[in-house]
């Protein structure tokens, strides 16, 4: 079967003059003037295979067409095909997957991820159960099994003793406390719609004078609200100014519960000796527990859509920008880009799947 050439309308024998006028160096002008064609026709001509003539292809009696592969029972394939393993027993591909599963090293061997080729060597090695497959066979049964090639990714596990007990005291009747920060003054990249191969761009900058800010976020979880004021550092006075504000969304007197992480700026005497006189109970995540405190998952949107693509002249800009977006989501908290934002932060600093707010697994429906 030759390769499919575009003849730009010349006969057989034309393209054959046309090779050889080419192979002795005529121009196009040339060899367009003495086939009485434009010149341009005898150019592209012989460029779309890069002035190289393609010779004439013949197909293996070995090669199989389309239609001769669908003659072939599924069956067969599966079964007689190089490198297939027909005879695994379960017990055989049970073994397989574990072994594919655990870290090399476990095993005694001297690196810390299987590939297709190191894992084949090591099972046919296997003293009193050598199993011998091979690699197309090998990379079936993983994608059977739901084995894939992935990221590995990183979590911390809270060694704090009384974790339980300080996830059972967070209510349903909560607020939220975090900063967020610190935000400086300058361009940060980001995603926008463009036209193609013409991205938006923000100047670089190699000054930076504006000094930094961090924005002391307050959330309540039954309104699903957030508010918060941007203070130049962290501290004791602007984290007990954050909490007066959750205190004046409820000023009915009824006790509430915030949940705020261990920093030591959350602690302060005076910041305690203000919650027990306005029945304010202050509900500390564990150690390394950071996504049991529902604000985090907030600061998602908060960074991708007033952040991320964004010159802000100063920090003033900055923090009408992020006031302007505060009030756009409290009227749109369950907009679809906010709620996908907000999932994608969630699962971001949780790193687990099938684990709720909380940190508790996921009930399974009777």
């Amino acid at each position: 079967m030759e390769a499919q050439v575009r003849d730009y309308g010349f006969s057989p024998a034309q393209q054959d003059e046309i090779w050889r006028r080419w192979r002795e160096g005529q121009s196009f002008s040339l060899i367009g003037r003495a086939l009485g064609a434009p010149m341009q026709s005898a150019r592209r001509f012989l460029y779309q295979s890069g002035g190289v003539r393609l010779t004439p292809q013949m197909r293996s009696e070995r090669h199989l067409s389309g239609s001769e592969r669908e003659e072939i029972p599924a069956v067969s394939l599966r079964g007689n095909r190089p490198g297939s393993w027909p005879s695994g027993s379960l017990d055989d591909e049970d073994f397989v997957i574990q072994t594919a599963t655990t870290r090399p090293t476990k095993l005694g061997q001297p690196f810390t991820r299987w590939s297709l080729r190191k894992l084949v060597a090591y099972l046919r090695k296997i003293h009193g159960r050598a199993i011998r497959i091979g690699r197309e066979a090998l990379g079936g049964l993983l994608a059977r099994r739901g084995v894939t090639f992935q990221r590995t990714k990183t979590w911390k596990e809270s060694p704090d003793p009384q974790r339980e007990a300080k996830l059972d005291r967070f209510p349903d009747r909560v607020f939220a406390f975090d900063e967020f920060g610190p935000l400086g003054i300058r361009p940060t990249g980001g995603n926008c719609w463009a036209a193609q191969t013409r991205p938006g761009r923000v100047p670089a900058t190699y000054h930076r004078t504006h000094g930094v800010r961090y924005f002391h976020g307050c959330y309540s979880v039954g309104d699903d609200t957030l508010w918060g004021v941007n203070h130049r550092k962290k501290g004791a006075a602007n984290s007990l100014a954050a909490l007066k504000s959750i205190r004046a969304a409820r000023p009915d007197g009824a006790p509430i519960y915030v949940i705020l992480d261990n920093l030591s700026a959350h602690k302060g005497s005076d910041i305690r000796r203000w919650a027990r006189k306005h029945k304010v109970e202050l509900c500390f995540t564990p150690t390394y527990a950071s996504w049991a405190n529902p604000i985090e998952a907030h600061f998602g949107p908060l960074r991708q859509f007033t952040i991320a693509n964004s010159h802000h002249p100063n920090h003033t800009v900055q923090i009408r920008a992020l006031r302007a977006y505060l009030r756009w989501r409290n009227a749109n908290a369950r907009h679809r880009d906010v709620l996908t934002a907000e999932r994608k932060e969630r699962a971001r600093i949780r790193s687990e799947k099938g684990i709720r707010w909380g940190g508790r697994p996921l009930a399974t429906a009777a």
